[in-house]
């Protein structure tokens, strides 16, 4: 019977590409806060 739920077809497609979405985007809030850690929060002098 594949085919007749469109929502679960779309549920699981869009289940695994908010996963990979969501690690790219925790990633980089954690470059982001290491970045303001080692080089303070001016960005101007922080090389990061």
């Amino acid at each position: 019977m594949s085919g007749h739920s469109k929502w679960s077809t779309i549920k699981r497609k869009k289940a695994i590409v908010d996963a990979e979405r969501g690690k790219i985007f925790t990633k980089l809030a954690k470059e982001i806060t290491v970045a303001a850690r080692i080089g303070g929060g001016d960005d101007q002098t922080n090389p990061r």
